[in-house]
């Protein structure tokens, strides 16, 4: 990460700027470890109160970190959390938004192009019922209790019979009885 400091009444040692440049390491891996970022930090120094402020721009958005302090390092490493929060933040922003399947887009702009498709056959599917489960004997009135459940059909034994009964709830809301012999 290149780093520009610019210091109102302030200047820094060559020691001080290195172990700056390490902490502002840590951030420019956090953004984008492949591409040089540019930081500008501006140090000043306001009645015996120090102030940081540094930016850093990322992808277009502008990351500002603000720290104040009595102490010079202090207010750097205060500016510099807050920076490392705001790229986290913007990173993981990034990364949840650019997540999203790719795959299905290209296919349905094809047949979009291609123009309109014939019917496609609709899968059906076949659901087996283990009718060998113990389950105990209903009546007819139990099994259309057991039907509100949002159920589309139920599969008992008959009560009265002993016979395997199927109930069904037809699209107008009624009931079809099939009754095993």
């Amino acid at each position: 990460m290149k780093i520009i400091y610019t210091g109102r009444q302030v200047e820094l040692a060559p020691a001080q700027l290195k172990k700056l440049e390490t902490r502002f390491a840590k951030i420019g891996k956090l953004l984008d470890g492949r591409r040089e970022c540019e930081a500008h930090v501006i140090l000043s120094l306001e009645r015996h109160l120090h102030y940081a402020e540094a930016t850093v721009n990322y992808y277009g958005h502008q990351l500002v970190g603000l720290g104040s302090s009595s102490d010079l390092f202090t207010a750097i490493h205060s500016a510099a959390e807050k920076l490392e929060k705001q790229a986290l933040k913007a990173r993981t922003k990034w990364r949840d938004t650019h997540r999203a399947p790719k795959a299905a887009a290209p296919a349905e702009a094809e047949a979009s192009a291609a123009g309109p498709e014939p019917e496609a056959e609709v899968e059906r599917r076949v659901y087996r019922v283990n009718h060998h489960q113990k389950r105990k004997p209903m009546t007819l009135d139990e099994a259309l209790l057991e039907m509100d459940r949002s159920r589309d059909y139920l599969v008992y034994r008959d009560a009265e019979t002993g016979g395997v009964s199927v109930l069904l709830r037809r699209r107008d809301g009624n009931f079809d009885l099939v009754e095993a012999q």
